[in-house]
């Protein structure tokens, strides 16, 4: 008996200790106590997408049964469900399950027109985020704020946690390689939330003619960097789980190459494939994918290549891949970067392609970007809003 009363006290101290280690978060949207005051009696725009839910229930939904005034819907890629795929078409129209309007900034028209803001008092911005500087919500998030501050107009941002933001890593961007799939000079792994980052894009004096947002930020509770964080719902129709998140990083680069990343297979950025290859255990066709990959890199040809389905799931941004399949493709490197100005947009620089045709190797290209890094690291720390252990 006594045996067994000092087992479930032994039990009882891991189970404390468990908590402790990993207390309850609560995104800002599962915070209402903190927004809903703000947002009574006005009338309200949403930067919504399939992500931004509280528990189970929409956002849209939410709001409207708390008896916020939802005036109109502003879509980002992939669209208010997350059903386009990448590059693809996001038009204005109604949103079926609740029936709003929606105005696209996808597609042309990043930023909301006058018009589309006149008659509100809130715009509220609600989407998750990966964390890595080429994916388009925060390129985003920068038009939103400029038109914030260009007509008047208060954003609300309720944060979520950054899956890859245990670490900072990559390239910095350089002025010259700013684009949609890179606006801001930071790392290519930057390990900020994006209610973090949108008091930087503030502070810094990102905005046109150093413009400022009215900007308030609901942080999310009981979140620290290092805190693994597994998505609820896929953030875009190519990146279905924790893995492919964290593998994006090293593998999004590959999209200004002639390598296949997995689009149009059941694993999107969870394996590697070339026609040409002959090291690969693994082989795969793609094929067109609805709402996720219509037309994809190799379509119905047969690829030989790595399943990365088995790899660690706190991976980190790593050059190898890149490096290993420059000589595995069998191609110049001319060849091998098939799409060199993209790639560059996504890489930030021109240094890091002209560096891997040089023959140089991981370790060399890393000690390029230290300094950049190292700069940024200390730069940022005035907005972060979550501890880093």
């Amino acid at each position: 008996m006594l045996r067994l009363t000092a087992a479930f006290a032994f039990l009882l101290l891991q189970l404390s200790a468990r908590a402790l280690a990993a207390p309850e978060i609560h995104t800002g949207a599962e915070q209402p106590e903190a927004y809903l005051p703000l947002l009574k009696s006005h009338q309200v725009g949403l930067v919504v997408n399939q992500t931004s839910r509280v528990g189970e229930k929409h956002l849209i939904d939410y709001l409207r049964e708390r008896q916020v005034e939802i005036k109109r819907i502003f879509a980002l890629e992939h669209g208010v469900r997350g059903n386009v795929e990448n590059g693809g078409a996001v038009a204005d129209g109604i949103d079926g399950p609740s029936g709003l309007p929606i105005v696209s900034l996808y597609g042309g028209h990043y930023a909301p027109a006058e018009e589309s803001l006149a008659d509100l008092d809130w715009l509220l911005f609600d989407i998750q985020d990966v964390g890595v500087r080429f994916y388009t919500y925060i390129s985003s998030l920068h038009y939103l704020m400029q038109a914030c501050a260009d007509h008047d107009i208060p954003l609300l941002v309720l944060d979520r946690p950054n899956p890859n933001g245990d670490y900072v890593d990559g390239p910095v961007l350089e002025p010259q390689f700013r684009s949609f799939v890179g606006m801001h000079p930071i790392p290519l792994v930057h390990g900020m939330t994006v209610g973090e980052l949108a008091q930087m894009i503030n502070g810094e004096g990102w905005l046109e003619n150093g413009a400022k947002c009215q900007l308030t930020v609901i942080p999310v509770s009981g979140y620290h960097k290092q805190m693994a964080y597994s998505l609820p719902v896929r953030p875009s129709p190519n990146l279905p789980n924790d893995l492919s998140i964290r593998l994006y990083p090293s593998l999004g680069l590959f999209e200004g190459t002639t390598v296949s990343v997995g689009r149009g297979t059941p694993f999107p950025f969870q394996a590697l494939g070339h026609p040409a290859d002959r090291q690969g255990q693994f082989s795969f066709t793609p094929v067109p994918v609805p709402g996720a990959s219509e037309n994809p890199k190799h379509n119905g040809e047969r690829l030989s290549g790595d399943d990365l389905r088995e790899t660690d799931a706190r991976t980190r941004f790593s050059l190898t891949p890149l490096l290993d399949w420059l000589q595995r493709t069998g191609e110049t490197p001319e060849q091998f970067f098939s799409r060199a100005a993209f790639f560059d947009k996504l890489a930030g620089t021109d240094t890091l392609r002209k560096a891997v045709m040089a023959g140089k190797n991981e370790q060399e290209i890393r000690a390029m970007w230290q300094p950049a890094l190292a700069a940024f690291r200390e730069r940022r720390q005035h907005y972060l809003l979550y501890p880093e252990e």
